[in-house]
């Protein structure tokens, strides 16, 4: 085929040129386009020299391929560009975390003087309080408190969430009887659940179980739960609460008999800030953070959760943490629910997303 045939036709004035400059120089070094069989063009690297072969003048040409190197270059240039990209997300995310820190400890202060502010009326004024105890004002009131507390349980769960992220958050293990605090804070809520008209279940194969864990993350964890299935169940359900001794490790199950999570949206609910449905959950309250917690302070004791859930009959989430014990602990810690009023108040943060003032 012809030479010029070779040359993609937006390079031919410059091939023009360069010809004439082997011509004139006897050699030359050039970057040029050829056209491969299937005319796609091809970079390559061209050194030519101008000689004489059997009294007639003619130029060799030595043709590198650079379609390799050009690709390099793209690839290097684009892993630039993504690393530069990676950077910028990293640095977003790090201004996002902080301002998520920063916003949170900015709601609690005010919110901790509202609160401050009710409670010093109930106590101030306790007589009158009680003497309105059926009217309206006392409704109102109560829903004033459950929502300073769901804002207060939101604000915690964002703080909480930002230093786990950043990797500031730390559990305090201790040697526990697992099975007792299981048992206490399913015991703490027993009145609740009952004014709820549903039937509350605690079940264990083994009577005592000393683990290393934090008492006051897995009473945070299992409330949690707890509150998960009161928030999905009808009058008349069950819950129960099972633990079962696996020996190197723990299972405490939170099954309850309520409306269940579709199928197709249980690879979802630990995702954090996700619902499961809007309008499955519109009726109910939450911010789409407390599983997505609840599995973070679960890794950070070494376990895992699982969910089991069949749409209409109910949900079962599984809590699994490693048999381990603390070899530098001196004495067994026993979960002491502080005092009435604090354990209320706990409780009453971690269920504000169920509304159901009387």
């Amino acid at each position: 085929m012809p030479f010029n045939d070779l040359i993609e036709p937006s390079w031919m004035e410059d091939f023009s040129n360069i010809k004439k400059k082997v011509v004139s120089s006897n050699s030359a070094t050039f970057e040029i386009c050829y056209l491969t069989k299937d005319n796609k063009p091809l970079p390559v690297e061209v050194n030519s020299h101008l000689f004489m072969l059997k009294e007639e003048m003619v130029i060799l040409s030595i043709v590198r391929d650079l379609s390799e190197g050009y690709r390099n270059l793209e690839l290097e240039a684009k892993v630039e560009q993504e690393e530069k990209l990676l950077k910028e997300a990293l640095e977003y995310d790090q201004l996002k975390t902080e301002f998520f820190s920063n916003l949170s400890h900015e709601l609690r202060t005010p919110l901790n003087v509202i609160l401050g502010t009710l409670q010093l009326f109930e106590l101030n004024f306790k007589d009158l309080y009680l003497n309105i105890e059926t009217t309206k004002s006392t409704k109102q009131l109560n829903i004033l408190k459950q929502n300073c507390y769901r804002l207060l349980r939101l604000t915690n769960n964002l703080i909480d969430i930002t230093r786990i992220d950043a990797g500031f958050y730390q559990v305090n293990p201790q040697s526990c009887n697992i099975v007792s605090i299981v048992e206490q804070i399913t015991g703490s809520v027993a009145e609740y659940v009952a004014n709820k008209s549903v039937d509350l279940i605690f079940d264990t194969d083994v009577e005592e179980k000393i683990i290393s864990c934090d008492p006051d993350q897995i009473e945070r964890i299992i409330l949690n739960l707890l509150s998960n299935a009161i928030k999905f169940t009808k009058p008349l359900d069950t819950i129960t609460v099972s633990i079962e001794d696996k020996q190197s490790h723990i299972s405490i199950s939170v099954h309850d008999t309520g409306v269940g999570i579709p199928q197709n949206k249980l690879d979802i609910i630990f995702e954090r800030f996700r619902q499961v449905d809007k309008s499955f959950t519109r009726k109910h309250e939450g911010s789409g953070i407390g599983l997505s917690l609840v599995q973070s302070l679960i890794k950070l004791h070494g376990g895992s959760i699982q969910v089991e859930s069949e749409y209409g009959k109910g949900c079962k989430f599984t809590v699994i943490l490693p048999a381990i014990l603390d070899e530098e602990a001196d004495e067994l810690v026993y979960l002491s629910y502080r005092t009435i009023n604090e354990n209320i108040e706990r409780i009453s943060i971690e269920f504000s997303d169920i509304y159901d003032i009387q």
